[in-house]
């Protein structure tokens, strides 16, 4: 036990200088990062397999901290899991880590889970303009261009990838995956509105972007009627989708069984409980058909996907950690994790 765990702490603090040096240690297999300018500038060791990794986006002219649990054995190349934050970008205390067990169901798992904090509010998409709320967004770029190599060459990961989002960034993975077909062999969209080109979906990106954000949701794909909007649609471009897994989840509003006063995320708080019950509840509603036009066009295609139809649930954090592990064996056999 005394080596294994002497091993494990090896590994991750091997990782974490990798890290640092990858700028000067990249090779020619990763050109990529080069050519971009995309690097590290530093690491935080956040817990004996959790770093928070400092990455340098030359496409927002910022670094971006991301969160990084490495794999339970290290010895041989992993693949990557890109795991999303929804709309607050993981920059207030709707996460992954803090609102579900992703950090504990991922202990036992051989993949490198990653997760970009920032982007509240973009979509994790390239903006065409800068917005004087929200700023620059180029997270397209940053996602499936600027991050993996840097990742892949300072992980020592095989380059094998996932990804995975709810709610908001739902809409993302979708989109992220059509933007780069290959980079992503699975991808799991928990609750969100695949459509974004009819008015049904823009409406549910502008509640987002301007309700929530008081931005101008034209900075971000251009006018309304314009081909930006068209250009990313996951229900238009499905075909880019050929050959990913796919799982898809979508509750009916109804309450269920993490609606209850004794939930953990409730805390006995019928505050809580109510707003989950009534807004989570229309929330969850309002993109089933959305997921209906996904399902149909898919199958149009005739593209296999697998459709996780909830019969009760809200838009709330538990039924998005059931989903986190009712996709798992499906993707983790696409990237052989």
């Amino acid at each position: 036990m005394r080596r294994t765990t002497f091993r494990r702490k090896l590994v991750t603090t091997l990782a974490a200088a990798a890290l640092v040096a990858a700028p000067m240690t990249m090779t020619a297999s990763v050109a990529t990062a080069q050519t971009s300018g995309a690097y590290v500038t530093s690491t935080v060791q956040e817990g004996p397999r959790k770093l928070t990794v400092n990455v340098y986006s030359p496409s927002m002219n910022k670094t971006i901290p991301v969160e990084v649990m490495t794999p339970a054995d290290n010895s041989v190349p992993r693949p990557t899991f890109y795991l999303l934050n929804g709309a607050g970008g993981g920059e207030d205390s709707a996460t992954w880590s803090l609102r579900t067990d992703a950090d504990e169901f991922f202990a036992d798992k051989n993949v490198n889970v990653i997760t970009p904090i920032g982007g509240m509010l973009s979509y994790y998409t390239d903006w065409e303009r800068d917005d004087p709320e929200l700023g620059r967004h180029k997270w397209t770029t940053f996602i499936t261009q600027e991050l993996p190599p840097v990742i892949d060459a300072a992980l020592g990961a095989n380059g094998v990838n996932a990804i995975a989002g709810l709610s908001t960034s739902a809409t993302s993975v979708l989109n992220l995956a059509i933007a780069r077909p290959g980079l992503f062999k699975a991808v799991g969209s928990y609750s969100g509105c695949a459509q974004t080109s009819d008015p049904l979906g823009q409406a549910y990106i502008r509640t987002v972007v301007e309700g929530r954000g008081q931005a101008d949701a034209t900075n971000m794909w251009g006018p309304y009627d314009g081909p930006g909007w068209r250009a990313n649609d996951p229900v238009l471009n499905a075909e880019k989708l050929r050959g990913t897994a796919i799982y898809v989840s979508n509750g009916t509003g109804l309450p269920g069984h993490h609606d209850v006063i004794d939930a953990p995320l409730v805390g006995g708080n019928p505050v809580t409980l109510a707003n989950q019950i009534v807004v989570g509840g229309i929330i969850e509603a309002a993109t089933i058909p959305c997921t209906v036009n996904l399902q149909a066009r898919l199958a149009s295609l005739d593209i296999p996907a697998h459709f996780n139809w909830r019969p009760t649930g809200t838009h709330s954090w538990g039924y998005w950690e059931d989903d986190l592990k009712d996709s798992w064996p499906m993707i983790a056999q696409a990237i052989g994790a």
